[in-house]
């Protein structure tokens, strides 16, 4: 399971989007969330990556 942030972050003139993966754990089962900061481009092929 994944989403988008709603939210998008401006630094100067670059425009990036903070997205949010739940990934479960192969040894324990537990969920963790892996946080990333990065162009809008980019955050549909970082979710679809294991």
């Amino acid at each position: 399971m994944a989403k988008k942030t709603v939210a998008s972050l401006q630094t100067s003139s670059k425009r990036l989007t903070k997205a949010i993966k739940m990934v479960r754990s192969p040894k324990t089962g537990a969920y963790t969330f892996q946080e990333s900061v990065m162009s809008p481009e980019l955050v549909n092929d970082w979710l679809k990556k294991n």
